[in-house]
Order: C-alpha cells, then sequence, then structure tokens
C-alpha cells in the first residue's frame, strides 16, 4: 500500500519544511515519456540543447523533445541499452547495449558504423566535433577501451587504449581529452600525445564498482568533476613547464578539490562555481528495522579545499525509489540552459534553477508578502506569471486576516494606486468587518477622488462613536469630498443630544465655514471663544457680520480685537464701536486707550469721556494722557482730578493751566515732598517760585536741608542761609554746607577749565585761519570780473593792470569796486556784503 501511494503521487518534490528558499524547481517529463515508462524502463539518457535521447531495458532509443513528446524511435537491441553519445552538433549518435551491439550512425544521414562484441559493451562515446571529416572517431568500453577510428576508403580501423583493469564503467569526451573510469580508478587520456596523462584511484574498494559506478562530468575542457561512492575530486588538467618535461607527458592532472559527501554518488553536474549531487541514500525502516532505500536526493553544494558547504537538498519522490539501486540512477544536464535531468527506470524529472516567478510563489507559499512585494516590483519587467496589483490584493487580505487593519489600510495606499474602483471594494470590505476607522487615514482625497457615498459613509461611522476623530477629519478632509448638508444635518441630529458638546459645535461651525454660510460660523466660534475667529473674519471679510458683535470679541480677547478693529476703521467706524461699547465702560477705554496710542488725535472728539475712563479704571496712565493730550478740556480735567484727590494730575494741570503758585503749594503741603516741589520749581524756572519755596520751607528744618542741597545751581545759597533763624536746628546742615561749598568749587573749576579750553581753540583757529588766507588764489584768463563781468585778465599782459581778489574769491577791476567813503584801508567784496556783514572780506591786492 505504502509504495502504491507513492508511485501514483505526483508531487514534484518534498522540500523541507524550513524557512529556508529551495534553489531548483522540479517537474516530471511527461507525455510521451510517461506512455513509454508504463511498458518499458529507462536505462540511459543522453541531453542534447535541442533534443533528448531515452534508451530503455528493452533495447529501444527514443528521440524526445524538450516536453517530452517521441520525435523518433530506433529499435536497437531486444536488451538493455547501456550509453547512448551525442556529438555536440546532435547529427550523430553512438548506441551501446548489453548484448555486445554497438551503433553509430548520423541522424540526418545515411552514415552507420555496425559492431558486435562477444561481451557486453558498457559504454560508448563518440568524438564531440564527430561531424567534420578529420575527426570520425568513437571508444567503446567494455574489457577493453577500444578507439575506432575511420580511416582510408572509409574503413574503421580500432585501436586499444587501455586493457587488463576490469571493465570500463564510464567513460566522457571533451575537446582533446577523454576520461574513462575502470575497477581500478579514473584514467585520463590526451589525445594529441596519445598519452595517459594521469590515474586517480578510487577510495573505497570495498564498493562494488557494478553496484556503485563512477560518476564523471568535465566542468570545462579543463576540469573534471569525479565521484565516487561517497567521494568527490575536483581535477584540473594542466602544462607541464618544459625544465619538467624529461619523459613525461606534457600535460599533468591536480585535485585542487576533494571531499566526502554523506551518502552514495549517482551522478554530478557543475553549477556556476558551485556542484549539482544527485544521491542514492539508505535508511533504517522503523517497522521492520532493516536497511531500505530512501528517495534520492539532489543536493547543491559549495567545493571547499577539503570540505563542501550545502547550500540546499531536496528528496525527490520518483516513482519505485524503494526497488532502486545507486546504479538505477543518473543524472544528465544541459549546459545552455542548466536543466538538470534525474533518470531513475520509472520515472525522469526535470529540475531547473528557480526564476524571480518561483522565488515570489515561494514567499507567497510562506507568507511573505512584503517581500513578494518588493520582489514583484524590482523585477516587474521580467516576471510572466504574477501581477503586482495580485500580490497586494493578497497582502492585504494576509494582513486583515491577521487583524493588522491600520497595516492593511496603510497599504492599500501603495498597492492600489489610482483604481477608484479597487479603493471603493476595499472601503466596503472594511465596513463589513467593522474597521471603516481604520482605513479612514489613508483614503485619497485628491487624484483620484472615490464617490461622495464613501467619505460619508466614513464620516457617519465616525460620528456615531468618535466625535474627536470625526472632528479630525472634518478638519483634514477637503470639504468638496462629501456632501457638506448631509453631513450638517447628521451633526445638528447629534446636537440634538447633546447640545453643550464643544466638539460638535466646533465642527459645526468648520462645516458651515466650508458651506460658506459664515455668519452662523462666527455665532458658535464665539460662543466657544474660539481662538480661530478672528482668523475667520479676517479670511472671509466678516467685518459686517460684527457690528453687533463687538462685545462679545471684546470679551473673548479684548487684544486681538482692538487690534483687529482699529486695523480696519475703514471698515467699522471709530464712532460705532465706541457707541457698541457704551454699556461697557472698561471696555470702552480699552479701546480708546489704544486708539490714542496709535494716534493722539484720532479719538479727539473722546478724550473728555476719556478722563472720566481713565479715573476709573486706569490712574497710572491718567497724567501721561493728560501729558500728551492737546484736545482734553482742562477745566474738566481738574474738576475730576479735585474731586477724586488726584494731586500729581491735580499739580500738572494746575501748572499747565498757569497757576504755578497753588500747584506748587499742593506739592508742598499735599505731597510734602520738597525734591518734588525742587523739581517742579525747576521746570518752571520761575524766580518768584523759587522765593515762595524758600518761604514755605523757612520753618520746615527738613525743607532747608533738602532746598541746601539741590539748589546750589539755581539761586543763590546766600539767600537761604541769611534767612534761616538763629538757633534752628537744621538736620545734616554741616554736611548741606560742605556740598554747597564743594558744588561752589566745582563751579570754578568748570568755569576754568572752560576757559582754558575755548583760549586753546580760539587760538588753533585763529592760526589756522592765518594760513588759509595767506594763500595765494589762481588768477587766470576763465575768471571774470563780478562788476563788469568782462574778463579778469587784460588780452594785453604787457600792459599794467590792478585786480582786487577777495578771499571769498569774488574779482573785481580795482576801478569796477566803488569809492570807500570810509578812512579805513579795509574793503569789503560788494556781493557778500550785500549778504551779511562780517569778517573774512578783507582784500588781497595782486598788481603787475
Amino acid at each position: 500500500q505504502e509504495t502504491r501511494s507513492n508511485e501514483e503521487s505526483t508531487d514534484e518534490s518534498e522540500e523541507d519544511e524550513s524557512e529556508e528558499e529551495p534553489k531548483l524547481k522540479y517537474e516530471r517529463l511527461s507525455n510521451g515519456v510517461t506512455e513509454i515508462l508504463q511498458k518499458d524502463a529507462a536505462s540511459c539518457m543522453t541531453v542534447h540543447e535541442k533534443f533528448l535521447a531515452l534508451g530503455t531495458h528493452y533495447g529501444k532509443v527514443y528521440l524526445l523533445d524538450v516536453q517530452g513528446n517521441i520525435t523518433q524511435k530506433f529499435d536497437v537491441s531486444p536488451v538493455k541499452i547501456n550509453q547512448i553519445s551525442l556529438d555536440e552538433s546532435g547529427e550523430h549518435m553512438g548506441v551501446c547495449s548489453e548484448d555486445g551491439k554497438v551503433q553509430v550512425f548520423g541522424l540526418y544521414s545515411a552514415e552507420e558504423f555496425h559492431e558486435t562484441f562477444d561481451c557486453p559493451i558498457k559504454i560508448v562515446a563518440v568524438h564531440p566535433h564527430f561531424v567534420r571529416s578529420h575527426f570520425k572517431q568513437f571508444v567503446t568500453g567494455g574489457k577493453k577501451l577500444l578507439l575506432y577510428e575511420r580511416g582510408w576508403m572509409n574503413r574503421w580501423k580500432p585501436s586499444v587504449l587501455h586493457e587488463g583493469e576490469g571493465n570500463i564503467r564510464n567513460v566522457k569526451w571533451r575537446g582533446h581529452l577523454i576520461a574513462w573510469a575502470n575497477n581500478m580508478g579514473v584514467k585520463i587520456l590526451d589525445m594529441i600525445s596519445k598519452q595517459r596523462i594521469t590515474n586517480v584511484p578510487r577510495d573505497d574498494i570495498s564498493l562494488r564498482p557494478d553496484m556503485y559506478p563512477c560518476s564523471l562530468c568535465w566542468k570545462d575542457n579543463l576540469t573534471l568533476i569525479i565521484g565516487w561512492g561517497n567521494s568527490v575530486k575536483i581535477c584540473s588538467v594542466k602544462e607541464r613547464h618544459a625544465s619538467e618535461m624529461r619523459d613525461l607527458p606534457n600535460r599533468y592532472v591536480e585535485i585542487v578539490f576533494q571531499f566526502d559527501t554523506e551518502f552514495y554518488i549517482s551522478g554530478l553536474a557543475p553549477i556556476c562555481d558551485q556542484l549539482v549531487i544527485l544521491s542514492y541514500v539508505k535508511e533504517i525502516s522503523e517497522k521492520m528495522e532493516v536497511e531500505c532505500c530512501a528517495r534520492p536526493r539532489l543536493d547543491i553544494v559549495q567545493p571547499l579545499p577539503e570540505s563542501c558547504e550545502e547550500i540546499s537538498s531536496d528528496a525527490l519522490t520518483v516513482r519505485g525509489f524503494q526497488e532502486n539501486e545507486c546504479r538505477d540512477y543518473h543524472l544528465e544536464y544541459s549546459e545552455g540552459e542548466s536543466l538538470f535531468y534525474i533518470i531513475s527506470p520509472r520515472d525522469v524529472v526535470v529540475a531547473k534553477e528557480r526564476d524571480q516567478d518561483d522565488h515570489i510563489d515561494w514567499l507567497l507559499e510562506k507568507k511573505k508578502y512584503e517581500e513578494a512585494l518588493m520582489a514583484a516590483e524590482i523585477s516587474q519587467k521580467t516576471i510572466k506569471k504574477h501581477k503586482i496589483l495580485d500580490i497586494g490584493l493578497a497582502y492585504i487580505n494576509h494582513l486583515v486576516e491577521k487583524g493588522e487593519y491600520d497595516l492593511a489600510a496603510r497599504k492599500c495606499q501603495k498597492i492600489l494606486g489610482k483604481n477608484t474602483e479597487l479603493w471603493e471594494f476595499e472601503v466596503y470590505k472594511f465596513k463589513e468587518i467593522g474597521q471603516l476607522k481604520a482605513i479612514s487615514r489613508y483614503l485619497p482625497r485628491r487624484d483620484p477622488v472615490l464617490k461622495p457615498l464613501i467619505y460619508e459613509m466614513v464620516l457617519h461611522e465616525f460620528l456615531e462613536s468618535d466625535y474627536e476623530g470625526f472632528a479630525t477629519l472634518i478638519k483634514e478632509w477637503p470639504g468638496d469630498l462629501y456632501n457638506n448638508t448631509i453631513i450638517v444635518q447628521a451633526v445638528v441630529d447629534h446636537l440634538k443630544k447633546d447640545p453643550q458638546n464643544r466638539t460638535l459645535l466646533q465642527t459645526l461651525a468648520e462645516l458651515y465655514t466650508y458651506d460658506q454660510r459664515y455668519g452662523r460660523a462666527l455665532e458658535i466660534y464665539l460662543t466657544l471663544r474660539h481662538k480661530d475667529v478672528f482668523q475667520l473674519i479676517h479670511k472671509h471679510n466678516l467685518f459686517s457680520s460684527i457690528r453687533d458683535k463687538i462685545v462679545l470679541l471684546m470679551d473673548f480677547d479684548s487684544e486681538k480685537a482692538v487690534d483687529m478693529l482699529l486695523d480696519n476703521e475703514d471698515k467699522i467706524s471709530i464712532d460705532r464701536v465706541v457707541e457698541e461699547l457704551e454699556n461697557r465702560p472698561e471696555l470702552q477705554h480699552v479701546y480708546l486707550h489704544k486708539l490714542f496710542k496709535r494716534d493722539h488725535h484720532k479719538g479727539q472728539r473722546y478724550h473728555e469721556k476719556q478722563i472720566s475712563l481713565y479715573s476709573e479704571y486706569d490712574r497710572p496712565n491718567l497724567l501721561p494722557f493728560l501729558r500728551d493730550s492737546t484736545h482734553c478740556p482742562l477745566e474738566k480735567a481738574l474738576e475730576i482730578c479735585q474731586q477724586r484727590n488726584f494731586v500729581e494730575e491735580t499739580v500738572y494741570l494746575l501748572s499747565r493751566m498757569g497757576n504755578s503758585r497753588s500747584a506748587l503749594k499742593m506739592i508742598m503741603e499735599e505731597l510734602q515732598d520738597v525734591d518734588k516741589a525742587i523739581e517742579f520749581a525747576k521746570e518752571q524756572d520761575d524766580g518768584e517760585l523759587w522765593e515762595d519755596l524758600i518761604l514755605y520751607s523757612i520753618d520746615k528744618p527738613p525743607f532747608i536741608t533738602g532746598l541746601l542741597n539741590n539748589i546750589g545751581t539755581h539761586v543763590d545759597p546766600i539767600l537761604l542761609i541769611h534767612r534761616i533763624k538763629e538757633g534752628m536746628e537744621i538736620p545734616n546742615l554741616r554736611d548741606s554746607l560742605v556740598k554747597i561749598l564743594q558744588d561752589y568749587n566745582l563751579q570754578i573749576l568748570l568755569r576754568e577749565g572752560c576757559k582754558k579750553i575755548l583760549v586753546a581753540d580760539s587760538l588753533s583757529l585763529l592760526k589756522k585761519m592765518h594760513r588759509t588766507q595767506m594763500k595765494g588764489v589762481l588768477v587766470d584768463e576763465e575768471n571774470i570780473c563780478e562788476s563788469c563781468l568782462s574778463p579778469i585778465l587784460p588780452s594785453d599782459a604787457s600792459k599794467s593792470f590792478n585786480v582786487v581778489v577777495f578771499h571769498c574769491r569774488h574779482m573785481f577791476h580795482k576801478e569796477c569796486l566803488p569809492v570807500s567813503n570810509t578812512v579805513s584801508p579795509v574793503q569789503f567784496c560788494n556781493i557778500c556784503s550785500a549778504k551779511h556783514r562780517g569778517p573774512g572780506s578783507a582784500i588781497l591786492e595782486m598788481k603787475k
């Protein structure tokens, strides 16, 4: 039962359940091969890039295409075909069989050779270039290795290449080198020199060579791979140096890699710098506790100098593997396409390198969708089987099944792109599983835009369960994605249940804004005292809507409101604002104060009103206002300040109205601040005020001290000192007198210093002026007389002439100057004297 179930299995290969991706993929060679192997058994096969040649146990040779269809059939012998050989052109074939028959013939010509030996012929190999006339050679192997060459009159001449070491088990011909294996080991013959250049003995002589045959494979023209038992050797044919020749062949062989495998070798093939090894495996049966045949293995290994590294290992389920021996398996390969054929009596399996489609298949099988999607994007021009979109959709479904809804929704952006139908399909799928919220953040908002129903569906989902999320979407989504009226009505319905919900109210205001119903939006923003209210007014020019809402704006943020109102006086007049704030004088004051700061004249009609406002709400700024305002009624201001007993303000108003004595008296009596009184007297700079101040202070010792310390530079201290009554105790009198003397000395020193500086500067400037006036003045023909306007110099230079040149550079003929009435010989320039009379007009006479 177990054998039958394995034989009927259609599995191409069974791989380890590991995470490591296999390197090869497998498929059975079917069609004609299936039909052949139902009645016969495969004994050997050879591979050409154009076709396959299959030999059977019943002596048949079939030519097959690469899909396994039979193209030609040859009945060679009634017994087993041991070997088939093809030349490189694929036009000539050599066949040998168990009954000793050897045939070499042309597939497309009448050329043919027949020979029957008295012993089984195990191998035949035609020259790789047999198609050429001077390479008509082939070798056969039974008990001897015979070389057949076609000579004169098309006769075939045999010659013995080797004998005496048992049956020839395998032959491989590459270029000018023939490698063969017998019971003792492997030999290589150089066909050019007809010399044997090496002998590689087999390692394990305990194995029967007929049961565990040697596998030979040429990697290239100079590299031979040998597999025998569980040993692998890689040999390199090299040229011998001329100095080492003597009687030795001109070539020699060096074993560059050698290692052992875990199982017995049935076939070898190169793949890049690695090896493909077909192994025969035996294992212990758990039920019967005896050794039995297991599935053969196909391994890819990386050769190392004394070992190997396994790259991949696959166990192959071939039909009837339980009954096969090591000699029943063969490995052939097609160099051009990296195809490997595993031949067993009842099955032929083709292994090929996995392409990108296979790699993606494996990733999908292992549910590595992210890597599969990345691989498909990188190789999108070469993959044939897969589509990036299909992989992406499978990835989304996988994430949804795992419950990773947010990641699945995020991947939709990349995978679905601009496909609106797929987007809508995925949204409905997320709705079915109750995860509309997950996909909401990733829905497209521009290019493409989905149907409004999709966005409305998502918004309703949030409105039912998450007001904050709903508000976020309204802020982030453009208002044209959905029907604004429907969403507004839905929000209004929810507000009926919860009318004070700030989130819903704010969202409704934003919806009204999208719908250009700015008045309603503004009302909500003001009710909520929302920071965006001013931005909304500016952005949409809603000043006409806030004429009756000024108090609300001021209550919300008076500073911003005042700035906005003052910046837009042309839209809301000052009078309108003052009128609206009539019942809120504290806000009225804030507005008028800011207006006054900007421009002292704009609100002049309200300056009288502002006196009361400052008195009530902003006393510190009352005095600066009184000082800066030129439109304030002083009598009204004085009345208010006197009523409220504002001394400083009253003092200022009295002084401004010319009543300096009353102001000073108030300072002395109300404030009793001598320093301030002195400061006030200094500002007024009035002798009578100083006299009043001295009279008031004369009987008050602290005031006298203050006066002595401060009036030295404004009033003669002697006047104050003479009036001090004898016997009056004055605090710190000595210090005050010392200070007066020091101040006086300081004044004397300053005067003397200034006098020295003034004298020095005057002398320096006098010298500078003298040097300047002593310099000559250029007079040439271009100069003219400022009086008669004729050239200053005569045309005839030989005649004598008189010219007067002033330091101001004006020039006159002497006769053109008016006669001076004064006795002084000094003359002045008429032009400059007309402008101003002053020094600097001394004349310089130049006579010639």
